[in-house]
């Protein structure tokens, strides 16, 4: 990396616990010390105190045939039992498990005993179109409790569930479907987006539209339908089952059984190179030991008082973790929301946590970025007195964000987890202890206790403080990918093969270690662009721009260019206070020469686009490959998974 570019590592201001916060934390310094002393001890300890297991493990890992490990194998256990079930047995069943709030504004309040008896009721409707143990089930719906529901039924069978966000196309329905092999698939006639109802079940028909191809063959025989939106949809009577006449009507008897501990859970798909989704394979004992320790400790979760909202869609791994098995294993009260931050109006989420009471909130870089947008003055209408704690997940914070998020939502005080993790690591990976760590703005920090990460070059070797390289896992974690679903090969090529001598598990991201050991993520080792034989961080660009008091919202791609091989293009949103006192071309002269100034004249911009608004998914990621379609001038990609499908048209037409 280059030398020049370590201005975010000059963040001077730290921010320890204060000691009210300290005092009631749960957070124990001894954890460090009991991982050093005996990881794989440690982790046998986390799967005793926080699952419940129907047959005791006798052994921890299984690290016999490495990338394919075994956590707890001689253990059983039900996933489902252990987010619902066992809080009843305990006394908990009146505890309110789901605080639901639909975008129209309809609610309900759900406890552990009805959230149980629902699941009960969906296993035995599940067990009766012939799902069971290996079974695959594709989950596709909205931000409504049946989803939770669904994703417990089919764990409660041993079956594995592939959830699918509702904001793909059909055809990504049907690749996802058609790859796992699902029998059945759960979807609602629509939900509720923005005002308007967006329907799901016509893309559900459209991906099971009979085949044509040589080998396309069928495996789903019934779909399941939770009547939301009212909308008219087509009817199969010999497939399609209405929720509401099936699930009620149930018994709500059903028995756990015990499955063994690497039993799989779910196949979450996600984005490969070679342009065909990978779909990530979690089991169960080792998965959900991890989710709950991280929860836990990560948020310094008091289930008897706090309320937990993770904002995330179902749809992405960070709802599975940290919506569905996480705060469920716990015993969490949390809010579950359909709609989105701007609907009805820019302050739903503030209100709702004014509503509901909000201790704990986990959401994302990018929608904190919007709301800084907006102004601290919408957020300032409301009470967010209950937050205590906040979080960051997703992709990295810059530190002008992650201060904005700790002074005008925090109230000036409240500690903030910055947390690292993927799709495939399957909990959180790095991240401040909040009761412990004196935080960093924009910085992930530590690993958590258990987990042993690196920074190296190229060649794996350990690049030291103050130096910048490859993010790596030096040691297997329980709640690892098992595999791509189907695909031994392509699992050990994508995550093992680069350092496979050292035995690395690869992240594909980069990152640099500060004087103090701190972690700094750069973003994906794809978004790290190559310019004049520099290495510049897509990341560090993006928070340089969106430190000028000009700059709302940023996102910076690389271009192919003859003379640098790279070059750097920023497309940014401006606030409008000065378009108004500015031309196009002075504003963007001033951002190049900002940039400049900040990280050094090799980081300054080729071109900068002001654009109205950047090309983001529902879930709120910006889609920077879109932006490297135009900056590169090709046609755009595939735009169906954009919230505004219409936004790369108007980015495109400014470009030209």
């Amino acid at each position: 990396m280059s030398s020049q570019i370590d201005h975010l590592l000059d963040e001077s201001r730290s921010f320890p616990p204060s000691e009210e916060f300290t005092a009631q934390s749960i957070d124990d310094p001894a954890l460090y010390e009991r991982a050093a002393a005996d990881r794989e001890g440690f982790w046998g300890d986390q799967a005793r105190e926080n699952i419940t297991w129907h047959k005791p493990f006798s052994r921890v890992l299984d690290w016999s045939n490495p990338p394919f490990a075994k956590w707890f194998d001689d253990g059983k256990l039900n996933v489902a039992y252990n987010c619902l079930d066992r809080h009843v047995e305990a006394g908990l069943g009146d505890r309110v498990a789901l605080l639901w709030e639909g975008e129209p504004g309809d609610e309900r309040r759900i406890t552990y005993a009805e959230l149980t008896e629902e699941v009960k009721r969906a296993a035995n409707v599940l067990t009766d179109l012939g799902i069971g143990q290996g079974d695959r089930v594709a989950i596709y719906l909205p931000m409504i409790p049946e989803a939770i529901v669904s994703m417990l039924a089919v764990a409660r069978l041993g079956a594995i569930h592939s959830v699918v966000f509702g904001g793909f196309s059909a055809d990504s329905l049907r690749s996802r479907i058609d790859d796992a092999g699902a029998k059945v698939v759960i979807t609602a006639d629509g939900g509720y987006r923005k005002g308007k109802v967006s329907a799901l079940k016509p893309a559900v028909d459209q991906a099971l539209a009979d085949r044509n191809g040589e080998g396309e063959q069928q495996t789903v025989e019934h779909v399941l339908v939770v009547k939301r939106g009212g909308n008219d949809v087509d009817w199969n009577d010999e497939r399609d089952i209405w929720w509401h006449d099936a699930v009620p009507a149930a018994s709500a008897e059903h028995e756990a059984q015990a499955f063994p501990s690497e039993n799989p859970l779910f196949i979450l798909y996600t984005s490969g190179t070679t342009g065909k989704p990978k779909g990530i394979l979690h089991t169960s004992g080792g998965y959900l030991t991890q989710a709950a320790y991280t929860h836990k400790y990560v948020f310094d979760l008091h289930p008897e008082t706090d309320v937990f909202w993770c904002t995330a869609d179902i749809g992405w791994v960070t709802g599975h973790s940290y919506v569905t098995y996480g705060p469920l294993a716990n015993g969490a009260t949390q809010v579950l929301f359909e709609g989105t931050p701007d609907s009805p109006h820019p302050g739903r989420w503030w209100e709702l946590v004014q509503k509901y009471g909000v201790t704990i909130l986990y959401t994302a870089p990018t929608a904190i970025r919007s709301f800084m947008k907006l102004g601290r003055q919408i957020p300032q209408k409301f009470d967010l007195s209950s937050l205590r704690l906040l979080g960051s997940v997703g992709e990295p914070i810059n530190p002008e964000a992650w201060m904005w998020y700790r002074e005008v939502i925090g109230a000036g005080k409240t500690p903030i987890v910055d947390t690292w993790w993927q799709t495939e690591t399957g909990a959180i990976m790095v991240s401040p202890l909040p009761g412990i760590t004196a935080t960093k703005p924009g910085s992930a920090q530590v690993p958590i206790p258990g987990i042993s990460i690196d920074v190296t070059d190229d060649d794996g070797n350990e690049v030291g403080n103050g130096n910048g390289g490859l993010l790596v896992i030096t040691e297997p974690w329980p709640s690892m990918l098992r595999g791509i679903w189907g695909d031994p090969e392509r699992f050990k090529e994508t995550y093992w093969e680069k350092f496979e001598d050292q035995g690395y598990y690869f992240a594909g991201d980069g990152a640099r270690l500060d004087e103090d050991g701190d972690l700094w993520l750069l973003g994906r080792v794809d978004d790290v662009m190559n310019v004049s034989g520099h290495r510049l961080s897509t990341t560090e660009i993006e928070s340089s721009l969106v430190a000028h008091e000009a700059t709302a919202e940023a996102a910076v791609v690389g271009a192919s260019d003859e003379t640098t091989g790279q070059a750097v293009v920023a497309f940014v949103i401006i606030k409008q206070s000065y378009l108004d006192a500015h031309s196009p071309e002075g504003l963007t002269a001033l951002l190049r020469s900002w940039v400049g100034e900040q990280i050094g004249p090799i980081a300054r911009p080729r071109d900068v686009y002001i654009v109205p608004e950047l090309p983001k998914t529902r879930s709120g990621k910006i889609m920077r490959r879109l932006l490297r379609d135009v900056a590169e001038g090709r046609e755009v990609g595939d735009v169906t998974t954009l919230a505004d499908t219409l936004v790369m048209s108007t980015i495109s037409s400014q470009v030209k």
